[in-house]
């Protein structure tokens, strides 16, 4: 599900409430049936920054992917196990003696949903996934997303990548749901989208074929 909104409608504030980061001042949060309480540890939802650096801390990757599988109290083998396997799905064995600050942009993206991954959530949720990546790594990127198993939740102000991974979007401004549905229905309804701050994304514009008019 692709979540979208202007700057400061509230897109952060929720996921970091569902991650269970910031306590509501009013109501609930609920996943999988049971409540969210701040501050608890709830493996089966993981989040991606928007910002890598502010995920990547151990001295090299393998250390860094295999952080969460340790705080989980699993055996060595097990975390192991979950190293191996995440590293592999988001392609970046090559990577794992590698410290965090020699990789790309791209490759620091991948190794944090590697660490996400390692955990084995029910629940993904990513905060401006295409954040300052080339053509090539975004393109990796969704090539990714589209085959991912997880429920996902994704939140980014390229309108392109949403219409392209997402089977439901959410449109919010000040803290409340405006629109929920169709991505392109949604999407495709520029007074809408104009008047909460973004654009129809390009490929939902309808351009003129020469000799014809709309």
């Amino acid at each position: 599900m692709g979540v979208i909104g202007p700057n400061g409608a509230g897109k952060t504030t929720f996921f970091m409430a569902a991650c269970g980061v910031l306590r509501p001042e009013a109501g609930t949060v609920s996943l999988f049936g049971s409540p969210v309480k701040a501050g608890g540890f709830r493996p089966e939802i993981g989040m991606v920054f928007q910002n890598p650096d502010d995920q990547i801390f151990c001295p090299s990757v393998s250390e860094d992917v295999a952080f969460g599988p340790r705080n989980m109290g699993l055996t060595e083998k097990e975390v192991a196990a979950r190293v191996e396997a995440a590293l592999s799905v988001t392609g970046t064995r090559e990577l794992a003696g590698r410290a965090p600050h020699h990789l790309s942009g791209g490759e620091k993206r991948m190794v944090s949903i590697a660490g996400v991954l390692a955990m084995r959530p029910r629940l993904i949720v990513y905060d401006e996934p295409s954040a300052n990546l080339d053509i090539r790594s975004r393109r990796q990127l969704i090539h990714f997303l589209k085959g991912s198993g997880e429920t996902l939740l994704i939140s980014s102000h390229d309108l392109e990548l949403v219409l392209e991974v997402s089977g439901r979007v959410v449109l919010i401004d000040e803290g409340r749901v405006v629109a929920d549905g169709d991505p392109p229905e949604v999407m495709g309804r520029a007074e809408l989208m104009e008047a909460h701050g973004l654009e129809r994304p390009h490929s939902l514009t309808p351009h003129a074929r020469p000799g014809h008019t709309w």
